[in-house]
């Protein structure tokens, strides 16, 4: 797996130009200069990682500045190697040992029965010589105890391999932990922006190989960057976790909402044309418009909340992932250009030509 020390290999005076952009650039944008901060600014300038200086470009087209949440979001999603990679490694490391250790169980089982075996074969021999019942009667005394003991070294072996079984069914729970924390803004509970990917270009292969159809819904918290600045973050935070409470509720199925970065989510939605994608948009407008904001801190009530939203259908051919959800982000701005609180459906890549 690549990590973040194979992206710098710039000289002295190379390095110090790219650091001194990114120190620059926090303190442009009020953000602390902590070093995930900095890192995100450093490989932006450096160019080390296209993608990452492409969504930054795309988020300066229409904000003033990169917040502290955005560089967040881009660093788990574009930086953040270690936590997983080291998560795995312990797990494997542990899965290992367990197997290891079954091994070994198996080895002493299958060394114990051969042992034994010999015991009953020399104690039949014995038994065919005997002439009298002293005899007969410590041979069959040699045969108890030999028993006994192949009896109780049975049970601990059970008792090996129960504890085995027990820390393998406990590594199962860890790792679909694992697996699910990867894929889960912990934020918001939503999926997050990796799932996001991943599942997008699943269901954009089965589109171009089956001839199936689906559609995405582009959503954006209306005057969120306002809100967020009167009230703190904490009551942003609360707005955020009720739009995705109220995206949760609103999916079934196959279908997925997950955080896109800051106030944007985004939906997946399988099998479904841009009318069908409308409705589900519309639906959930109007959940958002119904939801009132309290504060809980002082239990005031904050008013109400909007979203606009942008809905684009996959039409195959030779339209990528990258320019679907570009079209449901023009559709999303065209919303917001329109008055916001609005659903619009994107152009076909037809009409965008």
């Amino acid at each position: 797996m690549k990590s973040n020390s194979d992206m710098y290999t710039h000289d002295l005076d190379v390095a110090d130009k790219f650091s001194s952009k990114a120190m620059q650039r926090m303190q442009k944008d009020g953000v602390p200069p902590v070093p995930q901060n900095f890192e995100v600014w450093y490989v932006y300038y450096a160019n080390v990682s296209p993608k990452l200086r492409e969504e930054i470009n795309e988020r300066l087209l229409t904000q003033d500045k990169i917040s502290e949440q955005n560089l967040s979001d881009l660093y788990e999603k574009y930086l953040n190697f270690g936590h997983e990679r080291d998560t795995y490694q312990r797990a494997g490391d542990q899965i290992s040992a367990t197997l290891h250790d079954v091994s070994s169980i198996m080895q002493n089982v299958k060394d114990t029965t051969f042992e034994y075996t010999g015991t009953l074969e020399n104690a039949s021999q014995k038994l065919e010589t005997v002439t009298v019942p002293e005899e007969m009667k410590a041979v069959l005394n040699f045969i108890s105890t030999e028993t006994n003991k192949m009896v109780e070294y049975n049970k601990s072996l059970e008792n090996r391999l129960d504890q085995s079984s027990s820390m393998m069914t406990e590594l199962r729970r860890d790792m679909e932990r694992i697996r699910r924390e990867a894929s889960t803004d912990g934020l918001t509970g939503l999926a997050n922006r990796k799932a996001f990917d991943e599942q997008i270009g699943r269901i954009t292969r089965e589109s171009k190989k089956e001839g199936t159809i689906f559609s995405v819904v582009m959503i954006d918290i209306d005057h969120f960057k306002g809100f967020n600045d009167t009230y703190g973050h904490q009551v942003g935070d609360q707005v955020l976790r009720l739009v995705a409470m109220t995206l949760i509720n609103g999916v079934k199925g196959q279908d997925m909402a997950a955080r896109y970065g800051g106030e944007e989510f985004v939906i997946i939605l399988p099998d479904t044309n841009q009318n069908a994608a409308k409705q589900v948009a519309e639906n959930l407008r109007q959940a958002v418009e119904k939801k009132e904001i309290i504060n809980r801190a002082t239990g005031d009530n904050l008013g109400q909340i909007t979203v606009s939203l942008g809905v684009a259908q996959f039409y195959g051919g030779e339209e990528d992932i990258d320019g679907l959800i570009r079209r449901a982000d023009l559709a999303l701005y065209a919303s917001k250009n329109k008055g916001r609180n609005l659903v619009t459906v994107a152009k076909s890549p037809h009409e965008m030509d």
